[in-house]
This record gives C-alpha cells, structure tokens and sequence, in this order.
C-alpha cells in the first residue's frame, strides 16, 4: 500500500471521531472535524442522516483502520506486526498495541519531544534521535525495556532543540517511559499496561478482522 499523502484531516472525519494527527492544531477551532464532522466525500454530508445496521466485518475493518492511522503504519507493515504478536506469550491484542506504542517514533512523541506521531516520524528520519547512543534514523525501530532515546548532540543546538524543554514540559510522559529534559533524553523502563494506552483502540476487533 502507498503512503497516504492527502489531507490527514479527513482519515479523522472518515473515522468519526478525532485521531489528533495534527497534534496542537486539534484542540483549536482550525480543526476540520471541528468545522465539518461529517464524512468526506460527495454523499458525506447526508451519511449522517441515514441510519444502517453496520455489520461485524465493518466494524472490525474500522478498528484495524483507526489503529493504522493513529500510528501512522502501513497495511502490510501493520499485518507483521500482527503475526509477531500472534507468536508472542499473552493476549494477542495487547501484544499487538504494546507493539505498537514501542515504536521508537511513537516514544518519542509520547517523551514530549514532538506535537504529533508525524513530526516525531519526522524527526527520526532526519537522524536528530540516537538509540543507546547510536544515530537511528528509523522510525519503525522497536525498543525494549531498558533502551535510551536521546536527541543526538549535533542537533540540540538547532532552534526546534533549543526551545524544546519548555514545551515538553507541560506534556507529562507515561509511567512506561522516564524523561530527562535537562538532557532531551528518556528511555523505556517497561513494556506499557493497556491502561495506559488509548481507551479508543479496540484490539479485540482487529484480532477478529485477521482472524476470519
């Protein structure tokens, strides 16, 4: 599957409800779902007004599409992960969304080192982010407990580095993660519960739609 490169704003009224892929601009009056909560597309608009029974295999395809675009993972890579959590001891579901929230562009957002999953996408790809000191420009790259993320010594004297301790610090990270801001560095002490992950994401549907 390509990578979606249209309006994120409307995957959010797609789904129905806010997915905060914009970060900040969400809680502002700017948001599209604000202005336009309703479907897009030409019958979009009238969607709203007509009521359908929505059989299981569409709720289970939604579940599955709401986790993709939250995380911002293709279908194919989304599928792998999926069959990894398969192997793995525990509820499959969990294994999956811990998968998920491991990642180390999604660390990184939930540290309060970027607004959004996409800015912290972005961050990594440009190698500002090292791993257990090491340059990683991979944002895919699953972490561990005990792993160090750190904004790389080169890049802290950029302006987004240099005012980044101000802002981060009113986002406060999960208990699954520690933060140093006087060091822009953080790093995983355990794998996350599932109450500290979205109380939206509802994994039992997606093990169903790979399940069928």
């Amino acid at each position: 599957m390509a990578k979606y490169r249209g309006p994120v704003c409307k995957l959010c009224r797609r789904e129905g409800e806010k997915l905060f892929l914009k970060g900040e601009r969400c809680f502002t009056p700017k948001c599209a779902f604000e202005r336009r909560g309703y479907p897009p597309g030409l019958h979009g608009k009238g969607a709203q007004f007509r009521r359908r029974r929505e059989s299981d295999f569409n709720r289970q395809l939604r579940a599955k599409q709401k986790a993709r675009r939250i995380y911002g993972v293709r279908e194919r890579q989304f599928r792998r992960y999926y069959d990894v959590s398969l192997k793995r001891r525990g509820l499959t579901g969990l294994n999956l969304i811990q998968i998920l929230e491991t990642r180390l562009d999604n660390v990184v957002y939930r540290l309060g080192y970027a607004d959004s999953r996409a800015q912290a996408r972005l961050l990594v790809t440009h190698g500002h982010f090292s791993v257990n000191g090491r340059r990683s420009d991979v944002p895919s790259m699953l972490l561990s407990p005990g792993d160090q993320v750190s904004v790389r010594e080169g890049s802290i004297k950029r302006p987004y580095f240099k005012e980044l301790r101000s802002v981060a610090e009113v986002k406060n990270p999960p208990d699954w993660l520690s933060r140093d801001l006087s060091n822009l560095s953080g790093s995983v002490i355990r794998l996350p519960e599932r109450s500290e992950i979205d109380g939206n994401l509802n994994e039992q549907l997606i093990v169903e739609f790979y399940s069928r």
